[in-house]
């Protein structure tokens, strides 16, 4: 069954909710590495009638399948599902091991929020990492959602040296705690 773009959109959005954010609102459980039952899911989504929508295994499966930034994954059993990053739940504290990133790491970000982060740095305010794009195409794209796009190049090959630990989620997002101030630069050129 191929679902349509607007119910895939529907269907991702709500597993983000639940699976990033939000797993009370349909009183799923969450592991410490952000993995939930598939079955309790689809069983907690669909006695939830308010949502107004019905989950189906084969709807899952395809929204993982299809999801365009490879948000969620299932485990290698096919009986559990995750956000592989992107967490503001307390429950979730995923086990990312440390990986030396490129020399340069960037990040979308809305033309008005420049002010603060040339201020306070990068801050992952309600997630526990801050997101990090290796091409400006892709911090531009995450940038979008927010209006008018600024892209910040952050120097990860001397923040590393300084001591800071980079990770890289399964989706290829890469996470930090935080980004001093004196890490970044606003890439010249870039607002859209």
């Amino acid at each position: 069954m191929k679902l349509n773009e607007q119910k895939a959109k529907k269907i991702s959005k709500f597993l983000s909710l639940i699976l990033r954010h939000r797993p009370e609102t349909i009183n799923l459980t969450l592991d410490k590495q952000g993995f939930a039952y598939i079955d309790e899911l689809i069983k907690n989504t669909n006695q939830k009638t308010s949502l107004g929508f019905k989950l189906t295994y084969e709807q899952l499966y395809e929204v993982v399948a299809t999801n365009d930034k490879k948000r969620f994954e299932i485990s290698e059993d096919n009986i559990q599902i995750r956000a592989v990053q992107g967490h503001s739940t307390r429950v979730v504290e995923r086990d990312f091991e440390p990986v030396l990133p490129p020399d340069v790491l960037y990040h979308g970000t809305a033309h008005q929020f420049i002010p603060s982060i040339l201020k306070d740095g990068l801050l992952p305010k309600s997630r526990q990492y801050v997101h990090l794009s290796g091409d400006t195409k892709t911090a531009k794209a995450v940038g979008k959602r927010h209006g008018r796009v600024q892209i910040l190049q952050i120097d990860s090959k001397k923040m590393h040296q300084d001591g800071y630990e980079f990770y890289q989620a399964e989706n290829g997002v890469w996470l930090i705690k935080s980004v001093p101030v004196s890490y970044l630069t606003v890439y010249e050129g870039i607002i859209v």
